[in-house]
């Protein structure tokens, strides 16, 4: 069958005789057997070129699928799919794949050896497809997608401010009173003016709080060293700020979308 099938792909027996390195008589012996043993006529030969015969068609198509299924078998018997191989791409946002992914992936590196991991950090959605991405970590809604999505966990926006700024400028009460605060923007595209959005139990739409953004900056990092330095208020994720306000470096007290 391998030979029939790699006579077929190179066009001539003396072609399959070559890349096979078997002598040409014996490619012409094994397929002459085997037309023999099926009782039908696989080739026609020409002195310029091979042509199936309706039979040999039919034959060729089935013997590629068994060699491919005998080829599966033996890798099997081998052990070569016993050990996990290969390169993974991964993306995640930058503090959140600095702090929970990257741990994962270590302990992933060190159990299977034979795996090699492209690790992107980025607040960026990167494209999967275009950018050769095997998965990626994302944090909020999910938009209707093609891709295959599994959800691992929730956090949630928090409002935070030092505990400095706050004995300064006292606590605000409502999400309303941050318009009489100086605020720090994890997003340098933001409008001096802009606003925060709030979901308060029950309601049927979105609290939006108009914020004074004196400072905006790239990195959630940088919102963070801001809020530390009693810059102004920030809105950030909960893994964010979990370290700073652990420290005590950051207050959070205001629960946000």
């Amino acid at each position: 069958m391998a030979i029939l099938v790699e006579a077929v792909d190179v066009g001539s027996l003396s072609a399959a005789s070559r890349k096979m390195n078997v002598p040409l008589p014996t490619v012409s012996r094994k397929i002459a057997d085997l037309e023999s043993h099926l009782g039908a006529r696989l080739l026609t030969r020409s002195t310029r070129k091979l042509t199936l015969t309706d039979a040999g068609a039919a034959y060729v198509g089935v013997a590629k699928r068994i060699l491919e299924e005998v080829a599966d078998a033996e890798r099997t018997a081998a052990g070569e799919y016993s050990t996990p191989r290969g390169d993974l791409a991964v993306t995640a946002p930058i503090v959140f794949g600095r702090l929970h992914v990257l741990p994962l992936v270590t302990d992933f590196l060190t159990r299977y050896p034979e795996i090699n991991i492209r690790l992107v950090l980025s607040d960026r959605n990167a494209d999967l497809i275009d950018e050769h991405m095997d998965m990626a970590i994302r944090i909020g809604a999910l938009p209707d997608s093609s891709m295959i999505a599994t959800r691992v966990g929730a956090v949630r926006h928090v409002i935070c401010a030092s505990p400095s700024f706050l004995a300064f400028h006292g606590v605000p009460e409502t999400p309303a009173a941050l318009a009489t605060l100086p605020c720090i923007s994890h997003d340098f595209l933001t409008a001096p003016s802009a606003a925060w959005s709030f979901r308060e139990p029950g309601a049927k739409a979105d609290l939006m709080a108009p914020v004074r953004v004196r400072l905006a900056v790239t990195t959630a990092e940088a919102a963070v060293d801001a809020t530390i330095a009693g810059i102004g208020v920030t809105r950030l994720l909960s893994y964010q700020v979990a370290e700073a306000v652990a420290r005590g470096g950051i207050a959070d007290y205001f629960s946000a979308i």
